[in-house]
């Protein structure tokens, strides 16, 4: 869509486009009774299905934890406005550990129980670490001991035996958590359905280039019995997701030949390895 042309039921107004990606334009508009809204176009992409089952997954969810999915149409879906702060800011203002436990307090609202039936399309974990299995599998290959192998082990002995299976964000992290007028609020879900812990590997990572914090012994031990707690796990179990899920997210940026990114959150994981002893 390269004009604001949304569906006419839906009676937004002042349509602006404030970000476009790869997979989308958004836009910042008006609804009827003057309040704002975001419509997520979608563009045609190899990975459309995760956007797609992200729409399903707000729908389920239902405003809690999460933004609430207004209107949806084609590939175009009108979303309740989460607010201009990231969680990135609040860090930046008032510290890590603040932010921590708002993320985990996000979390626990995201993996609540629902009474109404999940989407139908939700991805298993094991089908999202495919990339990780290829590069693990290369590596045995050509004889490389490498962090993918070792991560593909432990996501393996994860899948194989869950502590639980929710439905699952997928994609939890410091810019996709926001403040608005009902609280912090995620969005940009990808709909996954495994282990919990899952939604709790990848802020450890975050925000992105931090290697000040994502490095730090501390604030990694804090993060693992922070959200232990909520999880009703045990430390190390999280710890090795957080690694499963660093390698994972590694494998992508391997296939897309970005080598800084690569690196980057490999430097992560081995912090997080070298932590893990000590639980």
């Amino acid at each position: 869509m390269d004009q604001a042309v949304f569906p006419a039921h839906w009676n937004v107004s002042e349509p602006e486009l404030i970000d476009e990606t790869f997979s989308s334009r958004i836009w910042k508009v008006r609804l009827a009774d003057g309040g704002p809204a975001i419509v997520k176009a979608l563009k045609p992409f190899d990975d459309v299905a995760d956007e797609l089952r992200g729409a399903h997954y707000l729908s389920w969810r239902d405003g809690i934890g999460a933004i609430r999915l207004l209107g949806f149409e084609g590939r175009d879906m009108l979303l309740e406005y989460a607010g201009d702060r990231l969680l990135t800011d609040e860090l930046n203002e008032h510290g890590d550990r603040h932010a921590t436990d708002i993320a985990n307090e996000v979390m626990a609202r995201l993996l609540s129980r629902s009474d109404a039936p999940p989407p139908t399309d939700l991805q298993p974990l094991r089908e999202r670490y495919a990339s990780l299995f290829k590069k693990a599998k290369a590596d045995r290959a050509a004889g490389l001991e490498s962090a993918y192998v070792d991560a593909a082990d432990i996501a393996v002995r994860l899948l194989s035996d869950p502590h639980d299976m929710r439905v699952l964000h997928g994609d939890l992290h410091h810019d996709n958590i926001l403040l608005g007028e009902r609280g912090w609020l995620a969005i940009d879900p990808k709909g996954l359905i495994g282990d919990p812990a899952f939604d709790a590997a990848n802020l450890f990572y975050n925000p992105l280039y931090r290697h000040d914090l994502s490095l730090d012994p501390e604030r990694i031990a804090y993060m693992a019995e922070t959200f232990a707690r909520t999880l009703g796990q045990r430390p190390d179990a999280v710890l090795d997701h957080a690694i499963a899920w660093g390698c994972l997210s590694s494998s992508w940026h391997a296939e897309d030949g970005n080598d800084e990114d690569e690196q980057s959150e490999l430097a992560v994981v081995a912090a997080i390895r070298a932590v893990r002893p000590s639980f």
